[in-house]
């Protein structure tokens, strides 16, 4: 092996891990996925959607960049939400900066003051990006950035709107700039380091998140059950169908009935909606079998979030 092939990246090369909070609902994750350039983490309009750590790579030529996207810090109600927080405060340690999200058409608010007081523990730069700024006027947004920039003395406040594409490599270039200089930490083609399983896991419950109302968002979880690769027919050049078997777990059977839909229409929209995504990611085309089933106040019991994968 020459060192051409050792050593096949600049030699100001630079990688480091970014943890990315904020609120919940703070636009966290679709930061994430417009930064890595593809969906690796779920979006939804309900608070709390986030609730695994994942890690999102964004891979430059001069440099790497390892997002850790976390659960939004917010007061918990639950084991579940104490479980979420825990999360996002191990999810400081060892990181080389932290993004804070903050929505440009929401106030600062108590969380986010309690927020940065957890962040000022990890002892590493905190850089602040004023998320959604397509939804306010510039004025609205010039008092933003005033009401950021006397929060906290921030590395570096970038104004940026995920959804419209504004500004987005900004974000990426100034956080780059301040990583140390690093060999590549993951391969140069990797985009995330989470299991297929757990992100078909994620497509399925933010297709069942859609349009859900009231708790119902916080009492669906997924788990995928197994996944089979078909025999291949003979004669047929077509890659075989992979078989997905999936649950989405429910707390009380109301809720399940909710999930189901009349005659069983909303849960194969779900299907349909789920399968798009996992087709995407997997490029091949799978048979995805959904299944409803009622585990009574997940949330909190110690065993059934076990089982659940918290």
């Amino acid at each position: 092996m020459n060192d051409q092939m050792i050593h096949d990246w600049p030699e100001d090369y630079r990688a480091g891990f970014i943890s990315i909070v904020g609120r919940p609902n703070a636009g966290k994750s679709t930061l994430t996925n417009a930064l890595v350039g593809t969906k690796i983490v779920i979006t939804a309009n309900q608070p709390e959607t986030t609730r695994r750590v994942v890690r999102g790579i964004v891979q430059r030529d001069n440099g790497q960049l390892i997002l850790v996207d976390t659960p939004g810090l917010h007061r918990p109600r639950t084991l579940l939400g104490e479980r979420l927080n825990d999360m996002v405060r191990d999810s400081l340690e060892g990181v080389d900066a932290a993004l804070m999200c903050l929505p440009a058409d929401e106030k600062v608010g108590p969380g986010d003051r309690y927020l940065l007081r957890e962040l000022a523990k990890a002892q590493v730069p905190i850089f602040a990006a004023v998320t959604k700024v397509d939804k306010v006027s510039r004025e609205d947004l010039a008092h933003k950035l005033i009401e950021v920039s006397q929060l906290h003395d921030f590395a570096e406040i970038v104004p940026v709107s995920a959804v419209a594409g504004e500004q987005v490599d900004l974000v990426g270039d100034v956080l780059l700039s301040h990583m140390p200089v690093s060999p590549p930490l993951y391969p140069r083609d990797a985009i995330t380091d989470e299991s297929d399983e757990a992100m078909i896991a994620e497509f399925i419950r933010e297709a069942a998140l859609t349009d859900v109302r009231d708790e119902l968002p916080h009492s669906i979880a997924v788990v995928v059950e197994e996944m089979i690769e078909r025999e291949p027919r003979p004669g047929v050049k077509k890659q075989p169908l992979l078989d997905i078997h999936a649950h989405i777990f429910v707390e009380r059977p109301s809720q399940k009935g909710i999930i189901i839909g009349r005659g069983g229409q909303r849960l194969r929209k779900v299907g349909q909606e789920a399968r798009a995504n996992i087709e995407r990611l997997l490029g091949r085309r799978v048979f995805l079998d959904l299944h409803v089933k009622v585990a009574k106040d997940w949330q909190r019991d110690p065993k059934q979030l076990g089982r659940l994968g918290f």
